[in-house]
C-alpha cells in the first residue's frame, strides 16, 4: 500500500480548510497528502455562519452578509447593529467546489474512501473525526434548518433574526433562527440546546412548519433545501499522540457556549501552516483557557436553569453589540468580559461556580 507524508482524516470543513491553507502556501509542493473522506460526492450539506472578527480565505463562498440583527423573547425584541463585525453565512457547496478545484491541480494530493486503503505507519496525521463517548448527560446544540422560497417578496434581507425564543421550550432551551438571503428566500432553523437523548424534541419538520405558518404567518412557500446537525457542547477526547494532531471539533475548535467553529478552524489551519516544518514538536493550539472556564460555568447554568436562558441571552445583548460579538468570538479583552459578566444574573452564576 502507498505511503504518504501526511494524512487528513475527514474531508469536511476542518480537513479541507487545512488542506487548502497548506496548498495555497505551497507547503505540499514536495510532500504527499492523503485525504480520507467516505462521502461519494461533495454537495451542499451545511451552512456555516459567524461574525467576521478576523479575515478568512472564503469571502467568495459567502452567500450573504448582514450588518443588522435582532433577538427576541415573548413580548420583547432588541434590534442591534454589527457593522464592525458583519455576520456571514458560507454556502458549503461553494466552499467544497473552491477547495477541491484547487487541490486537484496538485498530483501530490490524493483522496481515499477509507484509511485501510493506505499505509499510515510513517505518516503525520491530522484527524478531524471526533471520538465521542455516549453519555446521556451531555448537552448538544441540535438543529434542523430549511431554505424556503416565497412567491412574493416577504423578508427584510437587511436584518437577520439571531434568536427567537417565542416558541415552545419543553423544559429545555429552544429558539428559531432566520437568515433572509433575499426578499423571497431565507433559511429558517429550529435549534435546541439540550440533552440529545430526548427524541420528543426532534419533530423538527412540525416545529418548522408551525413557526413559518403560525409565527411568521407565511402560507405560500416551498422548501428548496434542508439540513440537519448536532454540535457537541462538550469537548471530545483529545489525547496527545505522537505524530497526530486533532483538528476541528475533534481538536476542541468548537466554542462550547455558542457552537461557533468555522473561524476557529481557519485560525488553527493558519497556525499549523506557520509551524508546518516543525509540526511534530509544535505546542497545542487551543481556544483560550479563559473562555473554556467561562463556558464551563455558562453550560452549568444552562443545564440547571434552562428556563432562565432566554432572558440571559436577551440581557447579554443589552451590552454593546461589538462587545458581545467579540466575547462570543473569542476576541474580547478583560474589560469587555467584565461588561458581559455584569449583565448576567449574579447569584445564579456564582452558584454555578461551586456545582
Amino acid at each position: 500500500m502507498k505511503e504518504f507524508d501526511y494524512i487528513i482524516i475527514g474531508g469536511g470543513c476542518a480537513g479541507l480548510s487545512l488542506a487548502y491553507e497548506l496548498e495555497t502556501h505551497e507547503k505540499l509542493k514536495d510532500k504527499t497528502l492523503a485525504i480520507i473522506e467516505p462521502r461519494p460526492k461533495y454537495k451542499r450539506d451545511k451552512t456555516w455562519s459567524f461574525w467576521k472578527v478576523t479575515s478568512h480565505n472564503f469571502d467568495d463562498c459567502v452567500k450573504k452578509s448582514w450588518e443588522n440583527f435582532s433577538i427576541n423573547v415573548p413580548g420583547k425584541t432588541n434590534y442591534l447593529k454589527c457593522k464592525d463585525y458583519p455576520y456571514q453565512s458560507i454556502d458549503s457547496g461553494l466552499f467544497y467546489e473552491k477547495i477541491n478545484n484547487k487541490l486537484k491541480k496538485n498530483n501530490n494530493i490524493s483522496f481515499f474512501k477509507d484509511i485501510s486503503e493506505i499505509n499510515k505507519k510513517n505518516s503525520f496525521i491530522f484527524n478531524s473525526v471526533p471520538i465521542i463517548k455516549k453519555n446521556h448527560l451531555n448537552l448538544w446544540q441540535h438543529f434542523c434548518g430549511v431554505e424556503i422560497k416565497t412567491k412574493d417578496n416577504f423578508f427584510d434581507e437587511g436584518i437577520f433574526n439571531l434568536m427567537d425564543f417565542d416558541c415552545e421550550q419543553r423544559e429545555s432551551v429552544h429558539f428559531f433562527y432566520t437568515l433572509p438571503y433575499s426578499k423571497n428566500k431565507a433559511l429558517v432553523e429550529t435549534t435546541w440546546l439540550s440533552k440529545i437523548n430526548d427524541a420528543s424534541q426532534k419533530d423538527y419538520d412540525i416545529q418548522i412548519k408551525d413557526y413559518i405558518e403560525k409565527h411568521l404567518k407565511l402560507k405560500n412557500y416551498e422548501i428548496t433545501y434542508k439540513e440537519e446537525g448536532a454540535i457537541p457542547l462538550f469537548h471530545p477526547l483529545n489525547e496527545k499522540e505522537k505524530n497526530k494532531i486533532n483538528i476541528g471539533t475533534a481538536g476542541g475548535m468548537t466554542r462550547l457556549s455558542t457552537g461557533y467553529t468555522f473561524l476557529n478552524i481557519q485560525e488553527h489551519s493558519k497556525f499549523i501552516r506557520k509551524n508546518f516544518e516543525n509540526i511534530s514538536n509544535c505546542k497545542k493550539f487551543e481556544i483560550s483557557k479563559k473562555y473554556q472556564f467561562l463556558d464551563d460555568i455558562f453550560l452549568r447554568v444552562l443545564n440547571n436553569h434552562p428556563e432562565k436562558m432566554s432572558d440571559i441571552f436577551f440581557e447579554m445583548f443589552k451590552a454593546s453589540p461589538k462587545t458581545v460579538i467579540k466575547f462570543l468570538s473569542n476576541k474580547s479583552n478583560f474589560f469587555e468580559d467584565f461588561k458581559i459578566i455584569l449583565k448576567m444574573p449574579k447569584q445564579t452564576f456564582i452558584k454555578a461556580l461551586f456545582y
